[in-house]
């Protein structure tokens, strides 16, 4: 969803200013994080990634929020990211853990090749690998090559159930599903628990991220794939 761009913004394509919260989220990836808020504002607008009223709050609304992620991702873990698009929230959320090994997974070519530059341009400021591979979640060529995985993150992918049933062979035994979600889907939750429980998820729960971030904080449901 777009919205209008404040009249206060900065020029169209210009990419905006760090907020002082990113220099802490960051630490020394920040120039990186800056690198990839200028390729969303530029390639990511004309490759139409991102709609060009998102500029302004390319921070806050997107790369911020992603980042806030990893407040529920464990240390050294191995992370898929489905339907990654252009890189939300993986790539953030790469650049403020470099303690873990990151895959993006996106079915669109012209995605994919904007995921493949960024990744070429910014990788090296984690610690652990990332990779991109084409295919959805659900195919066998995707879950074979993801290997062993321990987080599967997903960004306004589709309904929880839906999305579940998308990474079930992404999500073995004891692996963790963290979905970004919104309001909506916060309040349905309850509701979902049944279908959840019967396709194998445990430890159900929504969980508020980045509440030391204003307006970037968010909520994240997480669930951990049972033994059955």
């Amino acid at each position: 969803m777009t919205v209008g761009r404040p009249a206060s913004g900065p020029a169209e394509g210009a990419p905006p200013a760090p907020p002082a919260a990113a220099a802490e989220v960051f630490g020394a990836a920040l120039p990186a994080a800056e690198r990839y808020v200028a390729r969303l504002a530029t390639d990511g607008v004309t490759r139409g990634l991102i709609g060009p009223r998102e500029v302004s709050r390319l921070w806050e609304r997107h790369v911020l929020n992603s980042a806030a992620v990893s407040e529920a991702v464990p240390a050294d873990a191995r992370v898929v990211d489905v339907g990654s698009g252009a890189g939300l929230p993986g790539i953030p959320l790469g650049l403020a853990r470099p303690d873990i090994a990151l895959t993006l997974v996106e079915p669109m070519a012209r995605r994919v090749e904007f995921l493949e530059e960024t990744v070429a341009e910014l990788a090296a400021d984690a610690r652990q690998p990332w990779r991109v591979i084409r295919g959805r979640a659900e195919d066998r060529s995707v879950v074979s090559s993801a290997g062993r995985v321990d987080v599967v993150t997903a960004r306004a992918v589709a309904p929880l159930p839906r999305l579940v049933s998308w990474c079930r062979g992404l999500l073995r035994p004891g692996a963790q599903l963290v979905a970004l979600v919104g309001s909506r889907a916060v309040e349905q939750l309850p509701a979902l628990l049944p279908e959840l429980r019967a396709a194998g998820m445990e430890n159900i729960e929504a969980r508020a991220v980045g509440s030391s971030l204003g307006d970037a904080a968010t909520t994240v449901v997480v669930m951990t794939r049972g033994h059955r």
